[in-house]
C-alpha cells in the first residue's frame, strides 16, 4: 500500500493500472528471495545423474531467464535493466533450497524479479524430477530481503 493507505497499482476507480515511475529517482536497488522443493531422499542423491541432465545448471539456468522475462509474466510489473541475478540451489536434508539475488540501478525495485527466479527454477527443477517423483512439493516463496528506493530496507526476521 502506498503512504496513502491505497494500493497503488489501482486507479482511483479501483482499475488496475501500471504506477508511473519516470519522476522516481534511479537508486541501486538488491531483493532476495528463496523457496524450497520438498523431494524423496531418493530423488535427492539422483539430482546429479538424471537423465534429462544436470538437474541444478538446468535450473540455475531457468531461474536466471526467468527474472529476465519478469516483465512478460507479470503484467503491471516493468522491465528494469537487470545489472546482476544469481540463483543458488543447495540440497537440504528434505529436497532443495532455492536462493535469488538480483541487482539492479533502476526507478523501481527488483523483487518480482528474485521472486521469479525462484519459482522459475524450481518449476524448472520439477520438469527434471517428475518422471522419478510427481509428488515433489514446491513450497515457501518469499521474499527475503530487499533494500533501495523509497521504503527503504526490509529483512525477513529468522
Amino acid at each position: 500500500m502506498s503512504s496513502q493507505g491505497s494500493f497503488s497499482h489501482l486507479d482511483p476507480q479501483g482499475n488496475a493500472h501500471m504506477v508511473d515511475v519516470s519522476e522516481k529517482p534511479v537508486t541501486r536497488r538488491v531483493a532476495e528471495a528463496s523457496c524450497r522443493v520438498l523431494l524423496s531422499a531418493q530423488t535427492l542423491i539422483r539430482l546429479a545423474n538424471l537423465p534429462k541432465g544436470d538437474a541444478f545448471a538446468v535450473a540455475r539456468l531457468a531461474g536466471i531467464q526467468g527474472a529476465k522475462r519478469t516483465s512478460e509474466l507479470i503484467p503491471l510489473a516493468h522491465q528494469i535493466p537487470l545489472d546482476q541475478v544469481e540463483v543458488d540451489i543447495q540440497p537440504i536434508p528434505e529436497g532443495v533450497a532455492i536462493r535469488s539475488h538480483v541487482v539492479v540501478n533502476a526507478r523501481t525495485g527488483a523483487e518480482m524479479e528474485a521472486l521469479v527466479a525462484c519459482s522459475t527454477a524450481a518449476l524448472a527443477l520439477y520438469d527434471m524430477v517428475k518422471a522419478l517423483e510427481k509428488g515433489a512439493v514446491i513450497t515457501d516463496l518469499r521474499l527475503e530481503a530487499k533494500s533501495g528506493g523509497r521504503t527503504g530496507v526490509f529483512r525477513r526476521d529468522g
